[in-house]
Order: structure tokens, then sequence, then C-alpha cells
């Protein structure tokens, strides 16, 4: 190749390379707000209400993100409106939702996983219910997700498949700044559920 060609290759804008989050062994990089408990066992991150339904909260990256590519598997206890969801570009500290969800729940009982999620004049206002039909998700077993956020665009694919592709079509502006990923788990209906994660990644976006 010609050294003017090699040159121009190099000036061209480089994507990030994938960055692990989460490293299988402790909670490094990472910080809990709320009752919830968090911990890790055999390699796998694994929150929930240790028999207590009334815990709840987050776990949250130390490092803020802006546009990215953010990839886990995750698999979810299967009782009614038990469920999790992935806050990004969170508050840090903070244990609810400041911009946009992407759902982790089951679909029969209105929690859509893969779904993106925002809350607007006191409204729960889903942008797109991603796996509408839990047609995609395997349940008790692992699932993989990636999320793409680009300004007020977000795409999730589940288990290889697109199942949301949405812009907001009125962000606010801290929506679109840079924000921690977060983790939920509460409890639901008087049950303590659990949520397991691993091999979360992300990859940012220039």
């Amino acid at each position: 190749m010609k050294r003017a060609a090699i040159l121009f290759l190099l000036a061209l804008p480089q994507e990030a390379a994938w960055k692990d989050l989460f490293n299988g062994k402790d909670l490094e990089g990472w910080a809990t707000v709320g009752s919830a408990k968090w911990k890790v066992e055999d390699g796998v991150l694994v929150g929930g209400q240790d028999g207590d339904p009334k815990r709840s909260g987050v776990i949250h990256t130390k490092d803020a993100f802006q546009d990215f590519e953010f990839s886990l598997e995750f698999m979810i206890d299967e009782h009614g409106k038990y469920n999790s969801g992935i806050f990004i570009r969170n508050d840090a500290g903070r244990g609810g939702q400041s911009t946009y969800q992407i759902n982790i729940g089951r679909a029969e009982a209105g929690e859509f996983t893969a779904g993106v999620v925002v809350h607007r004049d006191r409204k729960v206002l889903w942008l797109a219910k991603g796996d509408e039909k839990d047609e995609v998700r395997k349940k008790l077993d692992w699932n993989s997700m990636k999320v793409l956020a680009k300004g007020a665009h977000v795409e999730v694919e589940l288990n290889g498949k697109k199942v949301s592709d949405c812009t907001d079509p009125a962000p606010p502006a801290r929506f679109l700044e840079k924000g921690v990923i977060a983790i939920q788990t509460y409890g639901a209906e008087g049950h303590a559920g659990w949520i397991k994660l691993r091999n979360l990644k992300i990859r940012e976006l220039k």
C-alpha cells in the first residue's frame, strides 16, 4: 500500500475498543445505592432483595458515558411484575431513573424486555416496547442484549435481533449529557426476586 493511502487511513476516525465493565471477581468500578443486595457469585453479578421484597436500589458504574454501545448478558427471575432495567446516562448516586431506561422484565406483566422507557409529565412513556410479545427473551436462561445510545436515538438488540429502534422527539438537554450506567432491582407484589448479569462491556462512540 502506498504511503499516502496509509496516512489517509490513519487519519480516519478510529472506533474505540470494547472495555470490560465487570471483572467477574468483585464490584470494583461500581457503586451501589439503596437497600438492594449486590454480590458476585461464580463470576456472575447478582442483584436482589435478599429475602426482603421491600429492598430496592441500583448498582452503577463509577465512570460516566454519553454516546456508546453497551452489551451484557442477563437472566431474570420469572415472577409477576418483578423486573429490572438499565438506566443510561443516569445521575451518579441516584437510586431512580434520570433519563432513559432499557427495561428487563416479563411482557405478560406489562414489563417489556428491551423496551425504551422515559418518565414525562408524571407519566410512563414507552418510546419502544421491544420484545412486546416475549417471543425473543429466553425464560430462566441467559439472554444477550446490546444497546446503542447516540444522542436521542436508541437501538436495542435482544439475542441478536433488533427489537427497539427509536428517537426521542423532544429530549430534555439532560437526557443527552454524560451519565453513569445503572442497573435496577426491586421487589414486587411481595416477591423478593433476582437479576443475574455477566459479560458487561462498553464501547464509546466519538
